[in-house]
This record gives structure tokens, C-alpha cells and sequence, in this order.
């Protein structure tokens, strides 16, 4: 039994630290409260309504939907940088775009929608109870985890220029779990040994690459 509460527990820190995506949106941006609220409200609605479909979608759906994910990854990393970017270059011009920009982090995404999807899959098979009171349970997580980090990064008194380089960051941690996570399955897959070499050598050296890449770029654009 305590396996069990230790799983759900695990999840649902999960759920609230993916909403903070969210909140770093709403919080370094110049959102109105109103559409903060909203925003954080559709999210609760759209838990429940996953929830609800848990049980009529057959779980041999859940592996092609991880396999889509590295595609949509690389997708929304591509989107969030160039917002970034955007919302960086017009705030040092004296415009404020972030009340449109904040939409490519905060709105619900396709990984976010298949990472609640699959929590309350998980959650359901877990606890044994309905999918839609699991979604519930869900949504008002990712509802309290928007609301109070929208709260607490405007106690910080960010910039939207924050906004940028913050959407920016992320998008090049969803590049890096792109080119990670298909290699480290496949590795698993063939049952290859670290030390010998081939595959395992070019993965640590793709990800300094990046970090490179990615950490010039932001000085780059700080520094223009």
C-alpha cells in the first residue's frame, strides 16, 4: 500500500512541476489575472475530460503516442526558441508581444495533453477508482500549480525579456530530450555496454554541442 501512495504522490508532483511551464508564461508576462484564471480553468476542464477517456481508449495507443512524442518535441522546441527570440527582440526594441508570445508556453500543447493523458491513466489503474474523478484530482493539481507560480513569479518582477530567454531555455531542453531519449531506448534495446564505444561515444558529445550552441546563442541575443 505504500508502494502505491508513493507512486501517486510521485505523479502528482509530477503534474504540479509541469504546470509550472505554465505559470513561468503567465508569471513573466503581462497576462491579465482574468486570463490567467481561465487559462489555469480550461487546464482543469481538460483533465477531466481526459480522464473521462481513459477508459475507452485501449492502452496499446499509449506506444504510439509516445512515439510520436520525440517528433512533437522537436516541433515545440522549435516554436518555443523562436518565440523567444521574437519576444526578446521586440521587448529591447520597446514592445511589449508578451501577451501574445506567452501562448507558445502556457497554452495546452500535445505533450502536455499526453503527459495528463497518460498521469491519469496511470492514476486510474493505480487507485482503481474512474477516470473522470482521477481527472479531477489531476486538473486541480495543475489548476493550484499555475495558479500559485503565476503568484509567485510576479512577486519576482520579471521582464518579458525573462519571457524570452526563459521560453528559449526550454525549447532547447526539449531539444536535448529529443536526441536523448531515442538513443537511450535504443541502447536499452540492443543491450550495448557502455565501453563499447560506437553509439554511446557521439551522445555525450551531441549534448555539450548543444549546450554550446545554445548558451552562445543567449549571450548572442542578451548581448544585442
Amino acid at each position: 500500500m505504500s508502494y502505491i501512495y508513493a507512486a501517486v504522490v510521485g505523479i502528482l508532483i509530477g503534474i504540479f512541476i509541469f504546470g509550472l511551464k505554465t505559470g513561468v508564461g503567465c508569471g513573466f508576462s503581462t497576462v491579465r489575472k482574468r486570463d490567467v484564471l481561465i487559462l489555469a480553468s480550461s487546464y482543469f476542464v481538460i483533465s477531466i475530460i481526459l480522464g473521462s477517456l481513459v477508459e475507452m481508449v485501449d492502452q496499446s495507443y499509449i506506444e504510439a503516442i509516445s512515439n510520436l512524442g520525440m517528433t512533437l518535441h522537436v516541433l515545440i522546441a522549435f516554436v518555443l526558441i523562436g518565440a523567444g527570440v521574437y519576444t526578446q527582440k521586440k521587448w529591447t526594441c520597446g514592445h511589449d508581444v508578451s501577451k501574445k508570445t506567452f501562448l507558445a508556453i502556457s497554452v495546452p500543447c500535445p505533450v502536455c495533453l499526453s503527459a495528463l493523458f497518460v498521469s491519469c491513466m496511470i492514476l486510474a489503474s493505480t487507485l482503481e477508482v474512474s477516470g473522470w474523478k482521477v481527472g479531477v484530482l489531476v486538473g486541480f493539481v495543475f489548476f493550484i500549480s499555475v495558479i500559485s507560480s503565476t503568484w509567485v513569479f510576479r512577486k519576482m518582477k520579471r521582464t518579458p525579456e525573462d519571457l524570452g530567454t526563459a521560453m528559449m531555455f526550454l525549447g532547447i531542453f526539449y531539444l536535448l530530450g529529443a536526441m536523448i531519449v531515442p538513443a537511450y531506448i535504443k541502447a536499452k534495446k540492443l543491450n550495448m555496454a557502455l565501453s563499447s564505444g560506437g553509439e554511446f561515444e557521439i551522445i555525450p558529445l551531441l549534448i555539450f554541442t548543444l549546450f554550446i550552441i545554445g548558451g552562445y546563442a543567449l549571450n548572442n541575443i542578451r548581448g544585442q
